[in-house]
């Protein structure tokens, strides 16, 4: 999906369209809720702010991609520093 992004990114700047992608880590959602507490605990000791993002923080990421004009072909990762 990087390599994707990146590449239609090129292909399709000329016309003034951006290609860009977000790459989430664990998402407080309804499916993550239904995680083993065990299993979430080591989850949650791998992402050094030491909780899921709220989905809010996925969409402000969202909103800052469609504002900044200058931007393409890039790849965001809103992970909490998790690597």
């Amino acid at each position: 999906m990087i390599g994707f992004t990146k590449s239609l990114a090129k292909e399709v700047a000329r016309k003034g369209i951006r290609v860009n992608a977000i790459a989430p880590g664990f998402v407080d959602t309804e499916m993550t809720r239904k995680i083993p507490e065990n299993i979430k605990t080591k989850i949650l000791e791998q992402i050094p702010l030491g909780r899921f993002a709220a989905p809010e923080e996925i969409a402000d990421v969202v909103l800052f991609l469609c504002n900044a004009s200058y931007i393409t072909g890039a790849v965001i990762d809103v992970n909490g520093g998790m690597r």
